[in-house]
This record gives C-alpha cells, structure tokens and sequence, in this order.
C-alpha cells in the first residue's frame, strides 16, 4: 500500500508516539471506566461466553483508525516527473583527419588510424546535442561529412574511413581551410575543428597559416593534435609482391611549431598524443573544454493518496461504534 509513496508532512508521524501512551493509558484507567456492582453470589453470570474477552477489539479499532488519521496528516503522495531539456549553447565540430600512408605505423595499436576511429566515435557518442562533420585529408582534402546533428550518420562515416582514398602526402593547410568551409556559414554560438595530423605540411596549395587566418576571421577555434610516438616507428615504407605493406623504422616527425601557432592564433589548444591512452586523455580533455550549455526542465506532479487512509479510519471508527451500541452494549 505504501510501495512508491512519498509522505509531504512526515513530521506527523511524531504523532505516533501517542498510540503506546493511549494503551498505556487504557490498561491503567479500563477497571475505573467500568461501573461496579456488589451482588452475593455470581452463578449467573459463568456462562456469558467470549464476547465480554473481546471487549478490548473497541479500543483497538479506535486506536487503529487514529494510526489511519495521523498517516493521512502526513499526506502520502506520488510523485511523477517529466523533463525537457533544451539546448542553449549549440556547438558546430569538424573533425579533421590526417588519412596520409604514415596513419598506419604501429607505434599505436593496431595503428594509429584505427586508434584514432575508435577515440572519434566515442567523443561523437558523448556530444549528443551537438552538430559533427568529417573532413578528410591526405595530398588533398574533402569532406567526408558535413556537419550535421544525426550521430548515426557521422559513426558510419568514421568507419568508412581508410586510407588509399586519396592520393598519399600531408596537406594540412588544406584540411584546415576545407574544415573552415564548412563552419563558415554555421550559426552556432561555438564552432571548433579538431585537426589531426602525424606530420609535417608537404602537398596542397593552401599554406597552413593561411586557413588558419581564415579560422580566425570566421571565429572558430582550433585544437591541434600531434600524432605519434616520440623516436621511431613502425611505419610502411613499400609494397610487397603481394600488395601488401611492408614495414620498417622511420623517424616520427611532427611540425609541432606549426600546429602549435595554429592553436594559439585561434584560440585553441595543441596536444600531442604519443600512445593510446594519451590520444583518448586529449579526446576526454577536449570534451570537457568544449560543454554544450543545456537548460533541464522538470514538472512535478503529485498524487494525493491520504483520502484511502481517511476512509479507512472513518470505517473503523463506525465500526466500533455500531458493535459498542450493538453487539457489546451490555457488556460495556
């Protein structure tokens, strides 16, 4: 009966402590409410029965109903609660990756391009409200997706991406300034790219610093993440008969200054991740600097169910009333 139920008032179940104090009361006082009567002899009365023993019933139904009328005062209730949640700060990402043959050395596992698709969609999971588009780059760049706010779309994108795509180098001025086309119309409070790479500029006719003024007349901000282990790795480095990779050591080599002037002239922030742990530490850190604003509404509605308690304790009290004026009358 109580299952789900929430009492407004609770403080009157203080009341409750009355309940011992009324039966200590009536064992005390029950002898001085009964009428005596001396009479010389008793033989008439050895055959009443049982109701006079059941006597007792009237003070517990009153004291029952009193239990019912002081659960009532505390006003159970149910609650229901709905929300609605509206987006008040909106954020546009373009997430630019670097697809170039260096994205399949193994200093990250199995590699860092499939490193990097499984970091990716987890961040796109964890930005529900906001809108995300794919660029790719490599010698060249395109959008793989444009921003939009269906996860769905952009997940399968993601796991599309391969490289052999487009044609092998580092353009990053060009992923910059495709990521930039993208954002420039948006209307969003926020617009940020995330630009990836794990090398240095070497192909396309956009120089990086170029796209990044472009990002900043725009005013959207750029994280820059450096890509690889510091040293060597295990890196392609020709075909085998087969079609296959074949792979050996080569020296990891990052234009951190670039990316670094990128970020800062934007008003972003350069990261450099050197394993797999680390890339998914900048992923995380990047979500928490860039919070969509959500405004939570909640209604409450609530349920009155102190009338059954009511009722309950009007029936016991008619109840004792009707056998104290019926069935008990001459035993009281």
């Amino acid at each position: 009966m109580l299952e789900g139920i929430e009492f407004a008032n609770p403080e009157f179940f203080w009341l409750l402590l009355l309940l011992p104090l009324a039966v200590l009361w009536y064992f005390f006082k029950r002898k001085e409410q009964a009428a005596s009567l001396k009479i010389s002899t008793i033989k008439g009365f050895k055959n009443n029965g049982i109701l006079p023993k059941l006597k007792p019933l009237l003070f517990l139904f009153r004291l029952l109903a009193l239990a019912s009328i002081i659960v009532a005062m505390a006003r159970p209730q149910t609650e229901d609660i709905s929300t609605r949640t509206k987006t008040t700060k909106g954020i546009d990402i373009v997430m630019a990756i670097d697809v170039s043959s260096s994205m399949l050395a193994r200093d990250l596992k199995p590699n860092r391009l499939a490193a990097l698709k499984e970091v990716a969609s987890d961040f796109i999971k964890e930005r529900p409200n906001d809108r995300i588009g794919l660029v790719v780059y490599a010698g060249e760049a395109f959008t793989k997706t444009p921003i939009t706010s269906d996860k769905s779309i952009v997940l399968s994108a993601l796991r599309e991406i391969t490289y052999g795509q487009l044609n092998d180098g580092t353009a990053i001025g060009m992923g910059l300034a495709t990521s930039v086309n993208r954002l420039k119309e948006s209307k969003a409070i926020s617009k940020i790219i995330i630009l990836l790479t794990d090398g240095v500029n070497n192909s396309g006719f956009i120089e990086p610093r170029t796209a990044a003024d472009l990002a900043v007349e725009f005013d959207i901000k750029t994280y820059t993440i450096g890509l690889g282990t510091n040293g060597n790795a295990l890196s392609p480095i020709a075909y085998n008969a087969d079609g296959s990779y074949r792979y050996g050591m080569r020296q990891v080599e990052i234009d951190e200054e670039l990316l670094k002037e990128i970020a800062k002239v934007s008003g972003g922030k350069y990261f450099r991740a050197t394993d797999n742990e680390k890339l998914e530490a900048i992923y995380d850190e990047i979500n928490k600097l860039e919070k969509t604003e959500i405004e939570e509404f909640k209604y409450y509605k609530y349920e009155e169910k102190f009338r059954p308690w009511v009722l309950l304790a009007g029936a016991l009290l008619m109840l004792e009333w009707l056998l104290r004026n019926t069935l008990f009358r001459s035993f009281i």
